[in-house]
Formats: C-alpha cells, structure tokens, sequence
C-alpha cells in the first residue's frame, strides 16, 4: 500500500530560484572528467569522511596547493 503525500510543496517559488541564483552566482565550476568508477570511489570516500563529494574535492585541493607551498615556497 502507498501512501499518498499530503505535503503543500507546489515546486520552487520566485523568491526560491532568485535565492538560488543568487547562491549560485558567488561561485564557478570546474569540470574534471573521472570514470563511473573512480566517482564512486571518491563518493564513498567522502561519505565515510562524513562530508559531500564538493567538500572532499576542495579539502583536497586546498591540503595539496599548501603542501606543494610548503616544499616549493618560491611559487
């Protein structure tokens, strides 16, 4: 038996997508191109670091760009 969903959720609002968008305008994207697999794998990863895939990808990053600082300060 299904239940059928008494919620008043009508889609976004105005208000809603102007928020959105103005959320999103603060920031930029940046393809990287992984296989099915190697996704999976940093998807799972993240999720046992109890963080989203986008936050494991910009700690790793940035724990990268200051290591490399670290051994070659001159850059």
């Amino acid at each position: 038996m299904s239940e059928e969903k008494n919620g008043s959720y009508k889609g976004l609002t105005e208000a809603r997508r102007r928020a959105n968008k103005k959320y999103n305008d603060r920031f930029v994207e940046i393809k990287v191109r992984v296989t099915p697999e190697k996704r999976a794998i940093i998807k799972d990863h993240a999720e046992k670091m109890g963080e989203s895939a986008t936050a494991f990808i910009n700690r790793a990053i940035d724990e990268a760009m200051k290591r490399d600082q670290e051994s070659n300060p001159e850059t």
